[in-house]
């Protein structure tokens, strides 16, 4: 880094070739220990890493002082070499100590060993817990893939235009934030969700190719994968089709990745949406681990068993006894527990059976099945002796989502163990079942999808078999993002919405402004959008994305340091033309 005027180099750049020159350094200091009658060692800190500098016992420095120090570069002694530290060759010694900012004693040590202190201690305090040198990795981690997005990107002849913040209330499938407008009392702003009106909106107004690393705000609960605020890359393509969109994304997520490992990950698979759920059970498939679910319902089809007769869809997934040799030997309270677990997600029920030796079952419903029906489940499951399989029979949909999540609990790895594994997830569905209200289908993805080509004699009269342009990016079972080639024809867009329920005249109400401009030449278009905190979290280790985040909510929405949300004035509440309901009454 260059030199300041206060300083010359940074803590963590100092080896053996800086031996004999004289430097003066700028930090923190982290630990003080005293070596004797006149001399102390004080490990001098800033984000590059730690220095160990040699001063004289009666320099009053304690920990967090800011401080500059001046000396010479040193060998350390025989025997004191610190092979931990890249600075563990040398120190600092012959010292001059500036103080430039005195301290009060930390909350909680500014060290790994923070790591174990309460997390909303080091959310109040996240200016201290960001000097810590797993904060400072992990913001580093953030400001390399987003540089690796723009390079790639720009080279690519992607343009970035910044969208705006404010804009009109509209469903995309979240709750949204609203922002009352002073001017016009009663009306509201919202936040939003994502950039995706503008940025086809740019592709009407010939923009081509855009992209922006977008902040996004959707009022959900928060979890480890999610907060209130999100960044995302958010990119739009014209005369594009879904294979020109996921080369370009492709491009800029390996980017990123290599930005942060040092290489190349594998290229990314692909599976259609259909295909994961029957393997995987889930539309974000985690590719790290087997357990893939077995279709078995042809094996069952003339079954006397009560509980698999007639069911819809009946598949399995086998717990391999090599592999998770603890889920294998689940004694009668675990299994219990599994049971309990299915029918939590939604399943009737769940089977369970062990294979004992001599391909004998040990199952509470083995007297029911066959001895043909036992041998082919065995033969089909690919079981051996000490294996524990799962079987689920119900709807397809249940069947496929209860065994996805059993599988993922058994054995899923945590998100960030290696290796990375990019999957592209294609053709998800146009609609995704019935609203109970409306009696309408429900968007898969958002209303601006376009149907799939070869599904359109379905459309009117079979609409949840309608496949849509829409495609998933998922990384080691976290889903990074999501997006589609889009409606540019008015018309098509018209017929999405009167299939979702929004008739002609509340299109054209909620989105006038959009649908106007597509009939002065849309572009066919498409695009994509990637959640950056989820990425990042991965790539740098982290099972949370607010270890990510400089200055992320608790999960209950709350920000320890600032005390957000807080109330306002009511004279403000006043100029917004707003008035509080008293809170509801406890029960």
């Amino acid at each position: 880094m260059k030199p300041t005027a206060m300083r010359t180099h940074m803590c963590g750049d100092l080896n053996a070739s800086n031996i004999g020159e004289t430097v003066s350094l700028c930090g923190w200091v982290g630990r003080r220990r005293e070596h004797g009658e006149h001399l102390a060692f004080v490990d001098l800190r800033d984000h590059s890493g730690i220095i160990q500098c040699v001063v004289d016992n009666d320099v009053d420095v304690r920990s967090e002082y800011v401080v500059r120090v001046t000396g010479v570069v040193r060998a350390r002694p025989d025997g004191t070499v610190n092979t931990t530290l890249s600075t563990g060759m040398v120190e600092l010694g012959e010292c001059v100590v500036e103080v430039l900012n005195a301290a009060e004693p930390p909350p909680f040590p500014v060290d790994a060993r923070a790591d174990d202190v309460d997390e909303m201690i080091r959310l109040k305090f996240r200016y201290l817990d960001i000097r810590r040198e797993r904060m400072q990795k992990n913001l580093r981690v953030r400001a390399r893939i987003n540089s690796a997005i723009r390079q790639e990107m720009e080279t690519n002849g992607f343009l970035e235009v910044e969208t705006p913040l404010l804009m009109p209330s509209t469903p995309e499938g979240a709750r949204e934030f609203l922002v009352p407008s002073r001017k016009e009392p009663g009306s509201f702003f919202a936040l939003p969700q994502s950039p995706q009106l503008w940025k086809q909106l740019l592709m009407v107004a010939g923009v081509d190719r855009y992209y922006q690393i977008a902040r996004c705000l959707r009022d959900e609960d928060l979890r480890a994968d999610r907060q209130y605020e999100f960044m995302q890359l958010d990119a739009e393509m014209s005369f594009v089709n879904q294979e020109d969109v996921l080369e370009n994304i492709g491009k800029a997520v390996i980017a990123a990745a290599k930005a942060v490992v040092g290489e190349e990950p594998p290229p990314i698979q692909r599976i259609t949406w259909r295909e994961a759920m029957e393997r995987f059970g889930i539309d974000k498939p985690d590719l790290r681990f087997g357990m893939e679910l077995v279709e078995l319902t042809p094996l069952f089809a003339s079954t006397e068993f009560k509980a698999f007769s007639g069911a819809e869809c009946i598949k399995g997934i086998r717990v391999d006894a090599a592999t998770y040799p603890e889920a294998a030997a689940y004694g009668r309270n675990k299994l219990d527990a599994l049971t309990d677990r299915a029918k939590k997600i939604g399943a009737k029920g769940l089977v369970w059976m062990k294979i004992s030796a001599d391909g004998v079952i040990d199952s509470p419903v083995a007297k029911f099945l066959s001895d043909d029906e036992r041998a082919q489940l065995i033969s089909t499951m690919g079981a051996v002796e000490g294996d524990l399989l799962l079987l689920v029979a119900d709807e397809w949909n249940t069947t496929c989502e209860v065994l996805g999540q059993l599988r993922n609990d058994i054995g899923r790895p945590p998100v960030h163990q290696g290796p990375y594994r990019y999957v592209w997830v294609t053709e998800f569905p146009m609609f995704i079942g019935i609203d109970p209200i409306s009696g309408r289908p429900r968007p898969g993805h958002h209303p601006f999808c376009h149907p799939h080509p070869d599904d359109m004699d379905l459309f009117d009269t079979d609409p949840l078999k309608v496949r849509a342009l829409a495609y998933d990016l998922v990384l080691n079972g976290w889903e990074l993002g999501s997006g589609s080639i889009r409606i540019h024809e008015p018309e098509m867009q018209r017929r999405v919405f009167n299939q979702l329920g929004i008739s002609d005249e509340e299109a054209d109400k909620k989105f006038g402004f959009f649908l106007q401009p597509f009939k002065y030449g849309a572009p066919p278009h498409g695009g994509f959008a990637f959640g950056i905190d989820r990425l990042a979290a991965i790539l740098a280790g982290e099972e949370n994305i607010r270890e990510v985040i400089a200055f992320p909510k608790t999960q209950s929405g709350s920000d320890p340091m600032t005390n957000a949300p807080t109330p306002v004035e009511p004279a403000h509440l006043a100029e917004l033309g707003l008035r509080l309901l008293p809170p509801p009454a406890s029960s």
